[in-house]
């Protein structure tokens, strides 16, 4: 039942697990000792530890966890004029994955009550919620934790979203007896790709480095030693995917309104990006997953983008993002003049 349904809802892996003690707890709440959360000291707080370790803290009639996979398109398509042009996560371009998932979570549980003919208490669940996702992905046999970290589902790779929806129904379990083993085996492409160097170790992701991190959930200044490695990311980073393998070919269809919205919604013009006044901005972001980020956080983002293209077409933006009122904003825009003064500037 559950299978025929979540097909039916567009996604591309499911499976049944039941509620159980997660076996990762302890390497969440090591990882972030080290600090390597960065500033999401949210996660640390005992609203994202306890239900982490307990599921029935979410929803606490659970009797059983859903586990699914929505895929989201991976081609990058070509730009249709040679303009200095930015990159935004694939994740990122189309509608907002949390709003895709959570509507499609609810109407899952809508769908099962209506099969059963009664009520059916749910509690779904996207990233943004307490659980340790691809663990329980991992477990529920939709694929392997790769070693950047990333869940990657065979035949869809890693360009997949997860979401879970707790259910007080004892359902059939379909996820394996064990968990799907990796197989990167002695491959390091991601390891290696990554330009900052965010990977300290496989499987070992360093939040502070991670071009992801920096572009969104980091609001201050931006490290300068790092700002040229950023390159045009000025939303997320997908280079750990790029190169992976498993990510080879067209993959699977994938979830219609995660297709990009537009060409500026995956590789965006950056001189008129900058250009955006704060209400032009709030529609761009509209519904997206860039919303994400305040106004200033993305224009400083666009700066570095501007800088790292070393291209004297930039100056005039950059000129004009030296009269916004953000102090971050100015800086940054600083920065990336004086790398166009460089010799290397064109």
């Amino acid at each position: 039942m559950i299978a025929r349904i979540t097909r039916e809802l567009g996604f591309a892996r499911a499976a049944v697990l039941p509620i159980e003690a997660p076996r990762r707890h302890a390497l969440y709440t090591s990882w972030l000792a080290r600090g390597h959360a960065g500033e999401m000291a949210y996660l640390a707080s005992p609203e994202h530890t306890g239900p982490r370790a307990d599921l029935r803290a979410l929803l606490d009639s659970a009797r059983s966890l859903i586990v699914v996979a929505l895929a989201y398109d991976r081609a990058d398509p070509i730009p249709p004029a040679a303009l200095l042009r930015g990159r935004i996560a694939r994740y990122a371009r189309g509608e907002d994955y949390h709003l895709v998932m959570r509507d499609k979570l609810v109407v899952l549980a809508d769908r099962l009550s209506a099969e059963l003919g009664r009520p059916v208490a749910s509690r779904p669940c996207v990233d943004s919620a307490p659980v340790l996702e691809r663990e329980w992905a991992e477990r529920g046999g939709l694929g392997f934790v790769a070693k950047n970290t990333m869940l990657i589902a065979p035949g869809a790779g890693s360009y997949v979203v997860l979401g879970e929806l707790l259910v007080d129904v004892e359902l059939p379990i379909t996820a394996p007896e064990a968990p799907v083993k990796p197989r990167c085996g002695t491959c390091r492409s991601c390891l290696d790709a990554c330009p900052t160097g965010a990977f300290t170790d496989a499987y070992l992701l360093d939040a502070r480095r991670c071009i992801s991190y920096l572009t969104i959930e980091h609001h201050g200044s931006l490290p300068v030693e790092l700002r040229p490695l950023i390159g045009t990311w000025v939303f997320g980073c997908d280079i750990c995917q790029e190169v992976c393998p498993f990510n080879a070919g067209a993959g699977e269809p994938h979830a219609p309104q995660l297709s990009p919205r537009s060409i500026e919604h995956a590789l965006p013009d950056l001189i008129a990006l900058a250009m955006k006044g704060a209400n032009q901005m709030r529609q761009f972001v509209k519904r997206t997953a860039l919303r994400r980020v305040p106004r200033e956080v993305l224009l400083r983002n666009v700066a570095v983008a501007l800088g790292n293209t070393r291209s004297a077409d930039a100056i005039p933006a950059l000129e004009k993002l030296l009269a916004e009122t953000s102090e971050l904003v100015r800086e940054h825009a600083r920065w990336a003049l004086d790398q166009l003064t460089a010799p290397r500037a064109r």
